[in-house]
């Protein structure tokens, strides 16, 4: 590739496919004008490319860091291998960055880390003023050898300062803590490293075990070497934690207005957004919290517990009301949502906390509360760092204050949905307290506001008006690339099998229906076939019911896919059985005999509970036509986005070839009328649904076997019918 000006120095690859390089010019054109990027492609059209290379053309053109994000883990390996083409071609810093938590060699959280930092820093300060004294003290002992009278009365002075920093020195190293790897990385010439690390594009794994065998922090000399680089990969919650966003910026050396952010898979943006501004409240921290105010000798603690015991007891009580008949039994470790909502007004915890409540004014003894757990917080952090205890204590008194004084604040406003969260402990029954945000541009539109640009790419944005809504982007550019590969090497079959609402899932002869086209699929499929179902349950279920001769995999929920990802691969002619909602439905590629076919079974809707129906009103006030759209955007939408990404997991290049088969009468054309405002084929962006072939259960094989057959991808004689 030619190194002159212009996006094509950063293209690491003899030719763009067609729609890459009209990509590549509208979003250079954006970034100029500052403005926002909508921006979908169909699954295997390099979206990825074409979205870094403007990005990091006018990026070095105008002084601004570019920064790419996923949620998908697989995605952040894609980026890797991207930005090492690019820097084979076109030289750039880059560095790629994931949490402490997987970083930090000595596993601590984060408040020990802080602690362990400062008191670090403060022994290199002491010990570099030691340095700098004893070079004076010498100087001065020179010119006093030679008669000078002052030098010697300086001297001295010298001397005694030396002392009580030698002192202090030898008390920081044997009475407080200190992390070893992070004073190395203080103490030691890091500029090896640094070479090291920008000569290519390094793993986060590659530059922990540097780091391990040099005895350093390599999340910290990472943190240390992001200033003027052009290129950064991370993870959402570094650009979606408000928290996170303001130290990343600094680590960086960058002001927001500085920094061009590239979402990938940015259908995901949205729940990413609204878990990150979600925030919780445990009774154990209660608990602690009451046991800390009751061991503090300060006046303020009765207040302070005062508040706190008042909503302890409200939680409790909430649960406790809130739970019918048998439902104690069902309870297991995983957190189970209580309703407390409450249609007269306030929801039934802040109820039961204010008639709970005796005092001067909750709002008071919150703010006491805050004061004194600040001050508890400081204090803890100072015996940390003198040694006096082991680890970095938590204040239970400031965790419980901040987050009722948040939850009386706003709890009552558009879009905050209370609710109480209960599970089975080891001692009983425990409770929670949550905070839940329904609007995810709450978090996105303040942070879109301040970038200079962004490019949101995915397979699945559109409809792109509700994408705008939802996270609060103000006349972005918006783009579209459908499938650039020959229409004749995919077909789209939707299997007109009954609607699978849960009241059908249980009813053998559809079981036995749907089994059978699923065997069918496997059977007349050339190579792997990928099926996919609303729950890991369903497809479980199918796993078990199947009786084909094909291998058959099954995704469980809690278990690592990659693995099994591997050796479903390296299989011939298997089939693995997953959920729409795994990891393995998006964001990941099966290329060539990887996968011939995808079968996606039922509409995948989520779980209509308490908290999507507080999403749906939300979503309904806020976008306006209430019920009907707050279901449009909360549940239909996202719905389909699943099942377009399913179906985007095969047919990946112009070579690829493949087919997709929706089983279910309301992915189906010719019953869109009779099913009404159950039917999804309206659903499906205009060039997609045209790919739609109605087929009857017994005919899918038929289907399946010319297309196929057409593609002479048969080893030898194809299955007879």
């Amino acid at each position: 590739m030619s190194t002159s000006d212009g996006p094509s120095r950063f293209f690491p690859y003899a030719e763009p496919y067609d729609n890459q390089a009209e990509a590549m010019a509208r979003i250079r054109e954006a970034l100029v004008e500052e403005r926002d990027v909508l921006f979908e492609g169909a699954c295997g059209t390099g979206k990825t490319l074409a979205a870094l290379v403007p990005a990091l053309e006018y990026g070095r053109a105008a002084g601004k860091t570019v920064v790419i994000t996923t949620s998908v883990h697989q995605q952040t390996r894609q980026f890797i291998e991207e930005a090492k083409a690019i820097a084979r071609n076109e030289p750039i810093r880059a560095v790629v960055f994931r949490g402490k938590g997987s970083m930090c060699h000595i596993d601590v959280g984060y408040e020990e880390c802080q602690a362990l930092r400062d008191t670090a820093r403060e022994l290199v300060d002491v010990e570099t003023e030691i340095a700098e004294l004893s070079e004076r003290e010498s100087e001065l002992l020179d010119a006093a050898r030679e008669g000078n009278d002052d030098a010697t009365a300086a001297r001295g002075d010298v001397v005694s300062e030396l002392e009580e920093l030698n002192a202090s020195a030898e008390a920081l190293r044997e009475e407080r803590n200190v992390c070893d790897r992070y004073y190395r990385n203080l103490t030691t010439n890091t500029d090896e490293f640094y070479g090291w690390l920008y000569d290519d594009v390094r793993t986060p794994e590659e530059i922990y075990d540097y780091a391990e065998q040099a005895g350093l922090c390599g999340y910290e000399l990472l943190k240390q070497g992001m200033e003027g680089i052009d290129l950064v990969v991370c993870n959402y919650h570094h650009l979606l934690d408000p928290m996170i966003r303001e130290q990343f910026f600094r680590w960086m050396g960058r002001d927001p207005e500085d920094v061009i952010v590239v979402f990938d898979e940015a259908h995901n943006v949205a729940d990413a957004a609204r878990d990150h501004a979600t925030r919780t409240l445990a009774e154990r921290t209660l608990e602690a919290a009451l046991e800390e105010l009751s061991e503090c000798e300060d006046a303020r603690a009765e207040p302070a517990a005062n508040a706190i015991e008042a909503f302890r007891d409200a939680l409790v009580d909430s649960y406790e009301d809130g739970l019918g008949f048998g439902d104690r039994d069902d309870l297991d470790d995983e957190w189970t949502d209580v309703s407390i909502d409450n249609d007269d007004g306030r929801d039934d915890l802040t109820v039961a906390f204010l008639h709970n409540y005796t005092g001067q004014g909750y709002d008071v003894d919150i703010e006491t509360a805050i004061e004194l757990g600040e001050e508890l917080d400081r204090r803890y952090e100072q015996a940390y760092k003198d040694g006096e205890t082991t680890t970095r204590k938590e204040c239970p008194t400031l965790s419980a204050a901040s987050f009722l004084e948040h939850w009386m604040d706003v709890g009552s406003d558009l879009g905050r949905y209370p609710v109480v969260g209960v599970r089975r402990t080891e001692t009983g029954i425990a409770g929670r307290a949550e905070l839940y945000t329904c609007l995810p541009r709450e978090v996105t539109a303040p942070l879109f506001e301040e970038l200079h640009g962004t490019v949101l790419m995915s397979a699945t944005l559109r409809p792109f008006d509700v994408a705008e809504d939802v996270l609060g982007l103000e006349e972005p550019v918006t783009m579209t690339y459908g499938q650039q590969f020959p229409e004749d090497r995919r077909r789209t079959y939707a299997v007109d099998v009954p609607a699978l609402f849960a009241s059908q899932r249980g009813d053998p002869g559809v079981q036995e229906t749907v089994g059978g086209v699923i065997e069918d699929a496997v059977r007349f499929t050339p190579g792997n076939t990928l099926a996919f179902f609303p729950s890991y349950a369903e497809a479980e279920r199918y796993y078990h019911r199947f009786g084909g001769d094909a291998t058959p995999y099954l995704d469980e929920p809690g278990v690592a896919a990659e693995e099994l990802k591997r050796e479903f691969i390296a299989d011939d002619g298997a089939v693995l059985f997953t959920s729409l909602w795994g990891t393995l439905a998006e964001g990941v590629s099966f290329d060539d005999d990887a996968a011939r076919s995808v079968v996606v079974v039922g509409v995948p809707y989520p779980h209509l509970d308490d908290r999507m129906e507080a999403v749906q009103r939300a979503y309904g006030e806020a976008f306006g036509n209430g019920a009907d759209e707050g279901w449009r955007y909360a549940v239909e939408i996202p719905t389909i986005r699943k099942t377009r990404q399913a179906l985007g997991r095969v047919v990946r290049s112009p070579s690829d070839f493949g087919a997709r088969v929706l089983v279910d009468e309301r992915y189906t054309q010719s019953n869109r009328v009779e099913l009404g405002e159950y039917s999804v084929y309206p659903s499906f962006p205009p060039e997609e649904r045209s790919e739609h072939i109605d087929v009857e259960p017994g005919k899918l094989k038929f289907a399946l076997l010319n297309f196929f057959a057409d593609m002479d991808a048969f080893d030898g004689s194809p299955p007879k019918p």
